[in-house]
């Protein structure tokens, strides 16, 4: 299984003091050194974290393939089609959330999606969609002509945190998630299922399958045994622990565990 280590996390602490340190592109070559096989960064509309700049100099010099995310806005699109990254992942794009929240409505949003997905295609860019783990996302997917579909973990990632971590203690506890743990374990089961589901429907379409948002060091083995998955992105887990670790180390524990 590839691991794309997504590297906005050090971007946020940038601009959380509007310096130029810590610089997203001096992970480039520790990521190679430990074992990743892809770097993904997004390139949000209001540029909260990755800037123009960053995009343009880690996809130019990058040696491992870049993973752009960004919305189906059209100037996005436009400046993705300008810097040519090895894929362009299609994400929805919310300015008030703190992290994209959600997959991608294909339906409501086919003729945009599907401009956007000709569009990069003409400039010989693969697409992937980040959507939920649904049979209904996936078929459009398949009508949209992409390569790659990614299924959005969130919702797995967020049961197993209240699970099984320490979050329904804290003033990040989910409310809609305060629930009995018998109940919690059922929701764990068939947020997996449903991810299993997914991905075998999507390979029997010949799509390719990724997987991310919220894995971590404690779940990412669950939904790293599902065999249809052929790559999983990860990020703020990677760049949380590499604060203590050093992010050589936090890549290669990941890499580790997604081998399990």
């Amino acid at each position: 299984m590839l691991l794309g280590v997504n590297i906005d996390h050090i971007a946020v602490l940038r601009e959380a003091r509007k310096i130029n340190d810590p610089n997203p592109l001096d992970a480039l070559g520790i990521c190679k050194l430990a074992g990743a096989e892809q770097i993904t960064i997004h390139l949000r509309e209001d540029r909260r974290h990755i800037h123009d700049n960053d995009a343009k100099n880690i996809i130019k010099l990058s040696t491992l393939p870049v993973n752009l995310e960004c919305s189906i806005n059209e100037k996005i699109i436009e400046i993705a089609c300008k810097f040519k990254p090895s894929r362009v992942t299609l994400v929805p794009e919310n300015r008030e959330e703190v992290t994209t929240e959600g997959g991608l409505d294909l339906k409501s949003n086919f003729e945009r999606i599907k401009n956007a997905v000709n569009k990069l295609h003409e400039n010989e860019i693969e697409v992937s969609l980040f959507i939920d783990p649904t049979k209904d996302m996936i078929e459009l997917s398949q009508q949209l002509q992409v390569e790659w579909v990614e299924l959005h973990t969130g919702t797995f990632a967020n049961v197993y945190a209240m699970l099984h971590g320490n979050l329904n203690n804290t003033h990040h506890s989910i409310k809609e998630l305060e629930l009995s743990r018998e109940d919690l374990k059922k929701l764990l089961t068939k947020s997996r299922k449903e991810i299993k589901k997914a991905s075998i429907f999507a390979k029997e379409l010949n799509l390719k399958v990724a997987a991310g948002h919220g894995l971590n060091y404690q779940n990412v083995t669950m939904i790293s045994r599902i065999k249809q998955i052929s790559e999983l992105n990860i990020g703020q887990s990677i760049i949380a622990r590499s604060v203590f670790t050093g992010l050589k180390d936090a890549i290669i524990e990941m890499k580790n565990l997604i081998k399990d």
